[in-house]
């Protein structure tokens, strides 16, 4: 029995790793005066008055969860704007991000990128930065979505009558 508890407890030891993860990135700043951060369940997106295809039930059901944090820059934090950003921009370069586009120059710009393979994507990932306001990840997690799932459920979104109150704290944050 003794030998069983060794076992489990050094897998647990092992398999935790230090290393930076958005996850743990959402966790540390989500208290932060300089970050608003949001989880939104899928009942964001309310289907009750629409006529869904098979194809757009599929896409709901793959749908989880969407997280987002919001970093609002102003001229008393431009050095920590600069450092967060750069945190993240290192935390997406691990292997485990996949960058799917770029978009944008200059001042403005952004990046997908998920995690997973490309017919089973468990996490897509939206970075954009604004120079003058900030930036913003946006965390779209389910299951086994691939990219045409992902545009389906932005179209999906725009079609559907969003719970805008669960999006509140971030207009008012953005403000």
């Amino acid at each position: 029995m003794k030998s069983y508890i060794v076992i489990i407890l050094s897998f647990f030891l092992f398999s935790c790793s230090n290393e930076p993860s958005l996850q743990k990135y959402f966790v540390d700043n989500s208290e932060s005066s300089d970050f608003i951060a949001l989880d939104l369940g899928s009942s964001i997106i309310n289907t009750e008055k629409m006529t869904l295809s098979k194809e757009d039930k599929e896409v709901l059901k793959s749908f989880e969860k969407m997280n987002i944090i919001a970093f609002k820059k102003d001229s008393l934090n431009e050095e920590k704007y600069t450092l967060e950003s750069k945190k993240v921009k290192e935390i997406l370069k691990s292997e485990k991000y996949q960058e799917l586009m770029r978009m944008g120059s200059g001042n403005n710009g952004g990046a997908i990128y998920f995690v997973g393979e490309e017919e089973h994507i468990d996490e897509f990932v939206l970075f954009a930065t604004g120079k003058e306001n900030g930036f913003a990840v946006v965390r779209i997690l389910g299951n086994d979505m691939n990219p045409s799932q992902i545009m389906s459920l932005v179209s999906l979104m725009q079609k559907a009558n969003l719970n805008l109150e669960q999006l509140k704290p971030l207009k008012s944050f953005m403000n």
